[in-house]
């Protein structure tokens, strides 16, 4: 059961497991709707709009804080007015939990 990815905490993935299937993930990014499955549903992506750089500085601090907290890293891109989020289990190579947990955190920063 999915239950309400906000409440939960991303826990070490040791590889060993299989990524979530497709119809897995599209039953976890039920929560996440603003994020886009990519790459045979292997991946989240999503990206950001801001007004300048600072901003999207900003916004990249606040991400790398969440991340640090859940020990779950996102690869990040970012320049002026934009940052892109690609969010994946590299020790799978594809969908964890741990990924969307960590995308419904991103999704509670306020920018």
């Amino acid at each position: 059961m999915v239950g309400n990815l906000n409440n939960k905490t991303c826990v070490p993935c040791q590889g060993g497991i299989n990524p979530l299937s497709s119809n897995e993930a599209k039953e976890y990014k039920k929560q996440i709707p603003k994020w886009d499955l990519v790459e045979k549903s292997s991946k989240l992506k999503r990206e950001f709009k801001f007004d300048d750089f600072k901003h999207s500085l900003k916004f990249i601090e606040c991400v790398g804080v969440i991340a640090e907290e859940e020990g779950h890293h996102p690869d990040i891109e970012f320049g002026w007015g934009y940052a892109r989020i690609h969010i994946y289990t590299h020790e799978i190579d594809g969908l964890h939990e741990n990924d969307f947990i960590l995308a419904s955190k991103i999704d509670l920063i306020n920018y």
